[in-house]
């Protein structure tokens, strides 16, 4: 249980640092693949959350 919280606790600092390559990665997929611009904030969100657990889960168990 307290891996989970560590993890989470990490996550959530990274969040902001993540926005940036968020972006860069969506803005990349968006030259190579025909994205609707209804998708871009969701995917950027997710892309965002996905970028912070990675981050979170390496710190903890590093």
């Amino acid at each position: 249980m307290i891996d989970i919280v560590l993890t989470l606790v990490f996550s959530i600092v990274m969040l902001l640092f993540m926005v940036f390559p968020a972006m860069k990665i969506v803005e990349w997929l968006e030259k190579r693949l025909t994205i609707r611009s209804t998708w871009h904030n969701p995917l950027l969100f997710v892309i965002t959350l996905l970028l912070s657990l990675l981050i979170g889960l390496f710190l903890r168990f590093w």
